[in-house]
């Protein structure tokens, strides 16, 4: 899937972006507009795109004399599914989130960043987690092995995209916290949480930890 415009898995033409924006709108927009917020095409191809969607009054097309402006029509029989595909990433994380939340053990933080959390990537891009495992020496290392494994495997068959976890303890975290790791910057900002504590209240609670 390509993760910065994962509707294209399904409309792989300009329609797609054009689609995706028109979903998230809730005013009218300009064709102009929605060439910038598409980042893809030119503006004389978003124009075309919107005449023919309009022909299937999939778009209202509100005519102010100076200017056109588009929005979805949300009453037509296909607006539900134009939603639903310009949600994907919201979906997943949700899959996500709601994986997790089922795991025996479950982490202490768990979040994606990297691509999907920026909103950006290609069709090839990693999806990438932090897990933060309990700090525990009677972890059973076999089921927290295999929670992840399954992870990885819920991943791919969600989005056809390879999946990268980067795992660590609660003391190996505040080793890198200590050591203001670079690696820090890539897991906050942005990410996008799926359960447990926060990772800046973790951080947080390590500074407020610390000697004074």
């Amino acid at each position: 899937m390509d993760l910065k415009s994962p509707i294209s898995t399904v409309v792989p033409s300009l329609d797609g972006p054009v689609l995706e924006v028109l979903a998230r709108a809730e005013d009218g927009l300009s064709g102009r507009q929605i060439h910038k917020l598409t980042g893809a095409g030119s503006v004389a191809g978003v124009r075309l795109v919107l005449q023919r969607l309009a022909a299937t009054g999939l778009v209202h097309v509100d005519d102010l004399g100076n200017s056109l402006l588009y929005r979805l029509n949300r009453k037509h029989l296909v607006a539900p599914i134009v939603e639903q595909l310009a949600n994907l990433r919201g979906m997943l994380v949700a899959r996500l989130a709601d994986e997790i939340g089922g795991w025996r053990i479950p982490p202490v933080h768990a979040s994606v960043y990297g691509a999907i959390a920026r909103g950006d990537g290609e069709l090839d891009s990693d999806v990438e987690l932090l897990l933060i495992r309990p700090d525990r020496d009677d972890l059973d290392a076999a089921l927290w092995e295999d929670q992840v494994g399954r992870l990885l495997q819920t991943v791919v068959d969600l989005t056809g995209n390879p999946a990268h976890v980067f795992e660590l303890s609660r003391t190996e975290l505040s080793d890198h916290l200590a050591g203001e790791d670079p690696i820090l910057n890539d897991w906050m900002h942005p990410s996008v949480q799926l359960t447990g504590v926060q990772l800046a209240t973790l951080r947080n609670q390590f500074e407020a930890a610390l000697p004074r």
